[in-house]
């Protein structure tokens, strides 16, 4: 036995799947491109400062967010006499809290670290401050007993820090 066709039946299925096909190339309203400032071309990322006695923390955070900046956003990194828009911060304190112990060493199991920093984004020209955050935190831990030192647990946090960070820099809704 035959199975009998119906013209109607795969001219629907036909326009499903032209209405599946429109939707997927035009993305149905959305964009995955992210939403900065189009009146913004350039930004210069003044030398983050430290209120901590940590070796290097400014400059590595620094040279995290100028890299996630490059990266994530369609600005270029300018000087700081012709930029339209300027991020200057400092790192106010880190500190470390130990999560739990391994009762047969005393060592500690894992590590957690918060820091905090200020920062503000601004623009150059007219002088608007765009984003101020005076106590900006992030939180990050690293576990000891498999080898992350607290460079890792640090580099992990700075990475983190400079990504959200350059997230604010997106403009509002």
């Amino acid at each position: 036995m035959r199975p009998t066709t119906n013209k109607y039946g795969a001219r629907v299925a036909t326009g499903v799947l032209a209405l599946i096909a429109i939707c997927v190339a035009s993305g149905c309203g959305y964009s995955t491109k992210r939403p900065f400032r189009t009146d913004i071309q350039t930004v210069h990322v003044e030398m983050l400062e430290s209120r901590e006695f940590r070796r290097e923390l400014e400059f590595r955070l620094t040279e995290a967010v100028i890299k996630r900046i490059e990266m994530d956003t369609p600005y270029r990194i300018g000087s700081k006499h012709t930029a339209d828009a300027s991020l200057s911060g400092e790192v106010l304190s880190v500190k470390n809290h130990v999560f739990g112990d391994d009762l047969s060493t005393g060592r500690p199991r894992e590590i957690g670290s918060t820091v905090i920093v200020r920062f503000r984004f601004q623009d150059m020209r007219s002088g608007d401050i765009l984003v101020d955050r005076p106590r900006f935190v992030y939180q990050t831990s690293y576990i000891p007993p498999v080898g992350e030192t607290f460079t890792v647990g640090m580099t992990r946090a700075l990475d983190g820090l400079a990504e959200q960070i350059v997230e604010t820099m997106e403009t509002d809704w």
